[in-house]
């Protein structure tokens, strides 16, 4: 049984959980203050968490600068909505078991959800927490936003791979509502916090010029600025193309720039966090390789989560960066994704040989022509015409883009 502990300093706070074990069903309460970075830094925060995962939320409290006020059994303190910060175990994770599980059945793509909810007939969500995902001296904006799903009849689900419409509050010139905009889901079926009904946006505020003045995105911007506790219209799920193999043992190929990291996110979490792990029934075995592009190193998206995977399965994922103004291509030109492609041409089209293999693209659609001509010049130098062959691979569901 867990008391109730106060301390100011969460380095020099110890909770024992030698008695936990990963199927824990006690829940703990932790209250925090000052949490967040930036400008999304709150004065009090309460997450409620399994007591399995109580030491990996302290850390993740204390790396974004949380003070640990409180803990206890959920229900002895006051309750008030919210989710885990995300942090991968730092416990190291054993090898893939060579045997999978016994699990559910899997969902073919005619089942997967779509449409739930439709523009004239909005779910409505409640944010549970948004904050920045930016480092100091990042460019942009970008942030994490959690919704509740909660209450809904039907009960708006997704699966890994697919977007959701949000409907942003006000009216446009002309007084009319305005248009919804999709956004791919960054968390997996069973949200961020496994419970099960909430679902996580990963979010860039569109900024541009016009005629010298600066236009922020209207939705882009409604969402960055939203607080804990608004209500928000939502549509969906929508979408089929970027759905997981259901293949345990299948390669996944991730090409990603900016926010494109979403949906790669939600696959890197169901493949790899022991929750997710645990409780899918769904064992990966495959090869998963992330290939990230961004500007600097304080645009890094979930960046401390991707080299945990990393260093917890290094025989099942491997993660590289293409940081475009701080490293140099061959060429002695900025290091763009396309130019990781290239660089490691040989390995990516060996994997891509293997029918089991999947490529998934996801970002502007600016790094499309990119990273076609890389494709093609890599698979020239194996005497394979890439121009066929993109095409073979699209029509055996291999080969996956959304781009914006």
């Amino acid at each position: 049984m867990i008391s109730r502990i106060f301390a100011r300093d969460p380095a020099i706070m110890r909770v024992s959980t030698g008695s936990a074990s990963q199927s824990d069903s006690r829940m703990v309460t932790v209250v925090v203050e000052s949490f967040g970075i930036g400008r999304q830094r709150q004065a009090e925060r309460r997450f409620t968490v399994p007591f399995a995962q109580l030491q990996s939320t302290m850390r993740t409290i204390a790396r974004q600068g949380g003070r640990i006020k409180a803990v206890d059994v959920a229900g002895t303190l006051p309750e008030a909505p919210s989710s885990a910060p995300s942090e991968a175990q730092a416990t190291p994770a054993a090898a893939p078991a060579p045997t999978a599980p016994s699990k559910p059945a899997a969902v073919s793509h005619a089942a997967v959800p779509v449409n739930l909810y439709k523009p004239k007939d909005p779910f409505i969500g409640t944010v549970t927490e948004n904050y920045s995902l930016l480092a100091e001296g990042a460019i942009g904006r970008v942030n994490h936003i959690t919704f509740d799903l909660a209450g809904g009849d039907p009960q708006l689900h997704y699966v890994e791979g697919q977007s959701i419409g949000i409907i942003p509050d006000g009216t446009d010139a002309n007084g009319k509502p305005h248009k919804l905009r999709l956004y791919s889901i960054a968390s997996t079926r069973h949200g961020d916090n496994m419970v099960g009904h909430t679902v996580s946006l990963c979010v860039r505020q569109l900024q541009y010029e016009k005629d010298g003045e600066t236009i922020n995105g209207v939705c882009s911007t409604f969402l960055c600025d939203i607080e804990p506790g608004a209500k928000v219209k939502i549509t969906g799920p929508v979408g089929k193309e970027m759905l997981l193999p259901d293949d345990e043992e299948a390669n996944v190929i991730m090409l990603a720039t900016g926010t494109g990291i979403a949906p790669m996110r939600a696959y890197l979490r169901r493949m790899f966090e022991p929750a997710e792990r645990e409780k899918n029934g769904w064992t990966f075995r495959g090869k998963a390789w992330l290939i990230m592009g961004v500007p600097t190193t304080p645009n890094l998206l979930y960046d401390a989560d991707f080299e945990h995977y990393q260093s917890q399965f290094p025989d099942n994922f491997r993660y590289t960066k293409a940081i475009s103004r701080e490293q140099k291509n061959a060429k002695g030109g900025r290091m763009y994704i396309q130019d990781r492609v290239l660089e490691n041409a040989d390995e990516i089209f060996s994997m891509i040989e293997d029918p089991k293999t999947h490529v998934y693209m996801c970002g502007l659609r600016g790094m499309e022509p990119g990273i076609d001509e890389a494709m093609t010049a890599a698979a020239a130098a194996k005497g394979i015409d890439w121009s066929e062959l993109r095409p073979q691979l699209k029509k055996a569901d291999r080969w996956h883009v959304e781009t914006y």
